[in-house]
């Protein structure tokens, strides 16, 4: 593991990441700064926690509301995917529970 030390919204941190990680950390980091910035310069919410909370909601919605690639599943948000797979889990839970186990 390698220690990086990151700033974000003026406040020090120390992170640790495998060096295969970092460039990807550093771009996170940027980005979550970027966004923080963009709460707290925008004038209506002053604690950190709350820019923090905001800025996390704003990054998830992003995250959830993102397609994937061209190909069968180009149509479907990331979200929605989620979604259906566990609705599949939950249905595939219900059918183990209500079916016999098999004896030998």
């Amino acid at each position: 593991m390698e220690r990086v030390d990151v700033s974000i919204l003026g406040r020090d941190y120390s992170l640790a990441c495998l060096p295969t990680e970092k460039e990807a950390l550093l771009a996170a980091v940027r980005h979550v700064d970027q966004r923080m910035l963009g709460i707290k310069g925008s004038g209506k919410v002053s604690s950190n926690e709350r820019i923090a909370v905001m800025a996390a909601i704003q990054i998830a919605g992003e995250l959830l509301s993102m397609r994937a690639p061209d190909g069968p599943l180009g149509n479907v948000a990331l979200g929605d995917f989620k979604r259906k797979i566990d609705d599949m889990n939950d249905m595939l839970d219900q059918l183990a529970g209500s079916v016999a186990p098999i004896q030998r």
